[in-house]
């Protein structure tokens, strides 16, 4: 269940962090953002994560075989306990939320639909950022 209000909520959310596209061809829209002067973060082989500028916002390309997740949009945190703590009240709320998980960058998150039926992903971020998985990255 998807409520179109929260009431008493003391969710506050400051940053809406990346969005995820599906693309056919990673290559070619990795290759595409990049001549945008987005700098690539995370590379592999159905997926990549670039961010733009100073603000480090960030897009996700997701390859055809990604199965992962589907497209959606982010906010970030850079504190791991509110993103329990949003989940938690989520979920005490009736809202359906998926399982809190570790990623393999170093983040965490969870996913949930609005009442409009679209995903959005609640998502820690170290203070840090997003490290690499590449050696050097370019910009």
């Amino acid at each position: 269940m998807t409520q179109e209000v929260l009431d008493n909520s003391t969710i506050n959310v400051q940053r809406l962090g990346h969005i995820a596209i599906r693309v056919k061809d990673i290559d070619r829209a990795k290759s595409f953002y990049m001549s945008l002067g987005m700098n690539l973060v995370w590379d592999d082989n159905d997926w990549c994560y670039l961010e733009a500028g100073s603000s480090k916002d960030g897009l996700a390309l997701l390859g055809p075989g990604y199965k992962a997740a589907g497209p959606h949009f982010a906010f970030h945190f850079t504190d791991r306990n509110q993103v329990e703590e949003i989940h938690c009240e989520l979920n005490k709320k009736g809202v359906r939320v998926g399982p809190l998980h570790d990623h393999r960058d170093g983040t965490a998150s969870f996913y949930l639909k609005d009442p409009e039926d679209n995903w959005l992903e609640m998502l820690y971020q170290p203070l840090e950022g997003i490290p690499s998985n590449r050696t050097q990255v370019k910009k």
